[in-house]
């Protein structure tokens, strides 16, 4: 299973890839492709903006921290990737697309400073965003939902009975079958 979590990681950042590639060679900044709409509401557009910022564009002109934290970041998720290879399907999915997804913006930034969004869901004032923010949201709540229902490693072993610490038998005490009582036997 770990080496299909290295092999999910590759093919989720290869498509982040390309599919920005596609954005940016055809998409104009700032230009809108209308997707799905009713009339004039609209609920899915493509837009190509760059965002040279963290999520809504918080940090921005940050390049250094922007680069090195999410490398950091990367490294241990691989890492504790590695540790947990014999655990969980589900926890190695969910890192590989956390780790995918930084990846894939890391290497946005690295290549042209900024990182290119295309997805704007209209219904709602939420920002543009991309298909490495998507793996990395759908990765936590994975990674969420691991840790809170299927999570082994938080539970407590069981307590071993106490002992005197002498060599005595221990006595039983047998229910009569009548009564339900302890019998004088």
């Amino acid at each position: 299973m770990y080496v299909f979590s290295l092999v999910l990681i590759v093919i989720l950042t290869v498509a982040d890839q390309l599919i920005k590639l596609a954005v940016v060679n055809g998409i104009e900044v700032g230009e809108v492709i209308r997707v799905i709409h009713f009339g004039d509401f609209e609920v899915f557009n493509l837009t190509h903006i760059t965002n040279k910022g963290a999520a809504w564009s918080m940090m921005e002109g940050k390049t250094w921290f922007l680069v090195g934290f999410p490398i950091v970041v990367i490294l241990g998720g691989c890492v504790y990737m590695y540790f947990k290879r014999s655990d969980s399907k589900l926890l190695l999915v969910s890192l590989a697309m956390m780790i995918a997804g930084g990846i894939g913006n890391l290497i946005d930034r690295i290549r042209l400073g900024e990182v290119v969004d295309y997805i704007r869901f209209e219904p709602i004032n939420f920002p543009v965003f991309n298909f490495a923010d998507i793996c990395v949201v759908v990765g936590v709540i994975m990674l969420a939902v691991y840790f809170i229902f299927f999570d082994k490693s938080s539970d407590k072993p069981k307590e071993a009975p106490e002992t005197t610490g002498t060599d005595e038998t221990p006595v039983t005490v047998e229910a009569s079958a009548e009564n339900g009582e302890p019998s004088d036997e």
